[in-house]
């Protein structure tokens, strides 16, 4: 079954959606939202050879084939990785100046580009649009943070030597090489193209693989920043599944950042540690959304439900537990599934949808087999709770439950799908203690009129951020602030100062003035020891470091 799809009106910009084509290539009695000239162009920026094998994907919004893409083998992506080798040399020793350039031709691009990239978006993922435009403001606001700030981050850094004025060294930073890049399918731009910027600012050249299914979207997004002058070489993508293409990546490339399950997250880790080669890994994440007695109800119920259901809730960052005070559960809950139960569901290519579709039968799966999971041990359905295949053949209702419990799989698993489950707490240290009860620590928000009371609160949940009065915006959309996870969640920053310096190697350059550190000509060792002894006590009087 092919369900309807609803196609926006094409601005000067768009290319992507057309009216529906046939590609008699993969299947005669099919139809096609994605122009087929379009796919097939792009398909030539895949590191294949011309013999590979290929893979049809379909949008989740209908079921429809949408692109047909070649495999990358093994041997492709050492290829791709020679490549990226060789143009990385002088990319590398280009000024940050001159990269910065390109980012910022990039970040316009980008957004006169946004009719194309909000459809492709859509196509692969099946989220509502009004979410795809986050991943475009996302991506611009990266480049055009670490256009600006990368300068500063990466500048040589003069620091107090053993001997002050007569040591002096300097920090100084150089790329690693080629970054390999493996990102996931539920943010088609964002997790691919945005974390190639501060690796490319940063002297590295990059090799992309994309999820399969995001593919279209981040080859587009390749193309937009050769367009913006990256050079030739430096941004490698290949394409293939995770256990054969990725890990292939995994283990050329000098970096590893990877975004994905924990479960994979964790192989990652010791394949690079195998070779000694850093990793940064965002994982998976079971967050918390805290409504405190005193909160803004009407804030809170429209922050809780952006939290709990952005990107029909595939997004590592979302809520899928709402804690609530007892003081204030009875006022807040029921607003708060009235207010889920009036979203509005649809796959239409334009604005005015508050969700979509589920990406695929796996997660559809997982969402099911979670709620069911959870009715049958004793939970109750206060809205949703069921698939909807007469809006698409993915789509599952914004569903929420109360009374889970530690033997339901929604309780400890994540389900990254619109599912959330609601608890009601005595006080603010219940809540803390609840929000802190998972092996997960990588988003948590806190809903107060106190704003002190609240970055009390969040410092005591372990998680990498916490919003106050927010579900994740603030602190995601915040890029010169760090973002990532504790405990089971990951390794490693995305975003800010950290998120570029992962990709550098420190180097420190000392230079010795006057006199060495092996002692005086014509002074004893222990006279030497003495005097070194009356220094050290002299600089810690001076209060240096």
């Amino acid at each position: 079954m092919i369900w309807p799809l609803s196609v926006s009106p094409l601005g000067p910009y768009s290319g992507v959606v057309t009216d529906t084509v046939a590609d008699p290539e993969l299947d005669p009695t099919a139809t096609y939202a994605v122009d087929v000239s379009e796919v097939r162009r792009l398909a030539r920026l895949v590191m294949a050879r011309p013999s590979a094998e290929e893979l049809v994907v379909h949008t989740p919004l209908t079921g429809a084939p949408i692109a047909r893409w070649p495999i990358s083998t093994a041997e492709d992506v050492e290829t791709a990785i020679t490549r990226a080798r060789a143009a990385q040399r002088a990319w590398g020793r280009a000024p940050v100046a001159a990269r910065a350039r390109i980012m910022l031709r990039f970040h316009d691009l980008l957004l006169a580009q946004q009719g194309w990239l909000l459809d492709a978006i859509q196509l692969e993922s099946g989220k509502a649009r009004r979410h795809a435009f986050e991943e475009i403001a996302e991506t611009a606001a990266c480049a055009r943070h670490y256009a600006r700030a990368s300068a500063g981050y990466l500048r040589p850094r003069r620091h107090l030597g053993v001997l002050p004025l007569l040591t002096q060294p300097v920090e100084i930073r150089h790329p690693k090489g080629v970054v390999g890049l493996v990102s996931p399918w539920n943010y088609p731009l964002s997790l691919s193209i945005s974390d190639a910027i501060p690796a490319l600012m940063a002297g590295n050249a990059v090799v992309l693989r994309p999820d399969v299914q995001a593919t279209l979207t981040a080859l587009r997004g390749a193309e937009l920043l050769c367009a913006a002058g990256l050079p030739e070489g430096v941004l490698q993508v290949v394409v293939g599944p995770g256990p054969t293409t990725g890990q292939a990546v995994v283990d050329r490339a000098d970096y590893i950042s990877y975004t994905g399950s924990t479960a994979t997250g964790r192989r990652v880790a010791v394949a690079a540690a195998e070779r000694l080669v850093g990793a940064s890994l965002e994982l998976g994440g079971k967050n918390a959304l805290y409504v405190a007695a005193d909160a803004n109800l009407r804030r809170a119920v429209e922050g809780a439900v952006r939290s709990c259901f952005s990107s029909a809730g595939q997004l590592c960052i979302s809520t899928e537990r709402v804690i609530v005070h007892r003081d204030i559960a009875d006022a807040f809950l029921p607003r708060f599934v009235e207010a889920v139960k009036a979203m509005t569901l649809g796959t239409g290519l334009h604005y005015g949808i508050d969700m979509g579709s589920l990406v695929g039968p796996r997660q559809l799966e997982t969402v099911t087999r979670h709620v069911e999971d959870a009715v049958a041990k004793g939970a109750r359905v206060l809205t949703g709770g069921r698939a909807r295949p007469d809006i698409g053949p993915y789509v599952f209702e914004p569903t929420v439950l109360a009374d889970v419990t530690s033997e339901m799989a929604c309780r400890d698993e994540e389900t990254f799908g619109p599912v959330v489950a609601v608890y009601v707490v005595d006080s603010d240290e219940a809540a803390i203690a609840l929000a802190n009860d998972t092996e997960y620590g990588l988003n948590a928000s806190v809903w107060t009129r106190d704003t002190r009371r609240g970055r009390d609160i969040a410092r005591r949940i372990h998680t990498g951020t916490v919003n106050v009065n927010e579900g994740y915006g603030p602190a995601y959309a915040s890029i010169g602030a760090p973002m990532g996870g504790m405990k089971q969640s990951g390794l490693g920053r995305r975003h800010g100062r950290d998120g570029i310096l992962k990709f550098t190697e420190p180097q420190t350059v000392a230079v010795q003035h006057v006199m060495g550190l092996g002692g005086v000509p014509g002074v004893s060792d222990e006279r030497f020891a003495q005097g070194m002894t009356l220094g050290l006590r002299a600089l810690k009087g001076m209060g240096l470091r």
